[in-house]
């Protein structure tokens, strides 16, 4: 059985495979130092978005170091470099101004923060999605590894996560509480973006989409489930149906960290086919419940704390905490382990390591 089959049969949930799937992503800091250990190179994608980089890079290294996925995504346009402004800043594609935090590129200035009114989203030209050269790195990946590895097309800032890139987060949610009329122009201009990257990744012969949006915290949901139910359950409904229509066989994983559970059994009814990335330690997501309530609906993919376990556990505790989500969220199929957010440089290469053992020891089905 190889990679592909392996992802296929887990994620549609159509008996089991051989082993539980593994799929990882790793910090720049980390690909670099895995680079070094394992002597493959580093072949960066850069996203539209930069922190999705990190999701498409480093496909060879990953899939040496034991993935069965390959992530695949829209990349800036050939030839195109961002702008940097006096003080140092980036300004990407979409007007966003950003500059290099601790972790991640944090964003410092939105292009529409000023919004008042549906004519300023009309007036807001968004980015060619189908601009030349956009496809390179995914259509060359989706050629050299899709007979064998499972290709995920990742559109990772798809609806609410690309809103509030764009107006910010609290006047978003301040005009969310308020209904403000623009909210419906600027929802369906994301929509329209999003659909036509992932429309493009679908045509090219991706197996999934990854889309994304974060909508839970630490201790419950950023929006209710009332909100949620306004702006977005429809939206992704449509999304999920039209990207099906271009290949019924299409596997649609969505992404959102945080307490999500009171939105999952709408979001499954909706369409989403596979959750990702079953963020531990918060309300409701406990694997037992989460397994009970909709393992026989829906498929998870991740589950493995980042926050705590990964930088700061032993790789024994590492071990165990593997085998009890793939004794619970694996049993009989229907979950790819994978940490639960991007490997940071405070994960040691041990702990990595550690991972990526105990999933190949304790996934295999008996």
């Amino acid at each position: 059985m190889n990679a592909k089959e392996r992802v296929n049969i887990a994620m549609r949930r159509i008996g089991l495979p051989d082993r539980v799937p593994i799929q990882f992503d790793l910090s720049r800091q980390k690909l670099e130092e895995f680079s070094q250990i394992y002597g493959v190179p580093v072949h960066y994608t850069q996203a539209y978005y930069e922190d999705v980089t990190y999701r498409l890079s480093g496909n060879e290294l990953r899939l040496v170091m034991g993935s069965d996925c390959v992530i695949v995504g829209a990349s800036l346009p050939r030839g195109y470099e961002h702008a940097i402004d006096e003080n140092g800043h980036t300004i990407n594609e979409f007007g966003m101004k950003m500059q290099q935090g601790s972790l991640y590129m944090e964003l410092i200035g939105y292009p529409l923060g000023h919004v008042t009114s549906t004519e300023d989203i009309e007036a807001y030209e968004f980015p060619d999605p189908l601009a030349e050269g956009r496809y390179d790195d995914a259509a060359m990946y989706i050629e050299t590894f899709g007979d064998e590895f499972f290709i995920w097309g990742d559109v990772e800032v798809t609806l609410f996560a690309l809103m509030r890139n764009l107006v910010g987060m609290e006047k978003l949610l301040v005009d969310m509480a308020k209904g403000e009329p623009y909210l419906d122009a600027l929802a369906d201009k994301c929509q329209a973006f999003s659909l036509a990257v992932a429309s493009k990744l679908v045509a090219l012969g991706v197996d999934g989409i990854w889309a994304g949006d974060d909508y839970g915290a630490q201790n419950n949901m950023l929006i209710s489930p009332t909100m949620w139910r306004r702006y977005f359950k429809e939206r992704h409904r449509a999304m999920y149906v039209a990207l099906k229509a271009i290949n019924p066989d299409l596997i649609i994983a969505h992404h959102s960290d945080g307490a999500v559970a009171k939105i999952l059994d709408e979001w499954i009814e909706a369409g989403m086919d596979v959750f990702n990335p079953v963020q531990p330690g918060v309300p409701g997501h406990e694997p037992e419940d989460l397994k009970r309530q909709f393992g026989a609906r829906l498929s998870f993919w991740g589950g493995i704390d980042q926050q705590k376990l990964l930088p700061f556990g032993t790789p024994d505790q590492i071990a165990t905490e593997v085998k009890r989500h793939i004794d619970i969220l694996g049993e009989g199929g229907g979950y790819m382990i994978a940490p639960a957010h991007i490997i940071q440089a405070d994960t040691s290469a041990e702990n990595v390591q550690a991972f990526l053992d105990a999933a190949k020891r304790y996934g295999v089905y008996q």
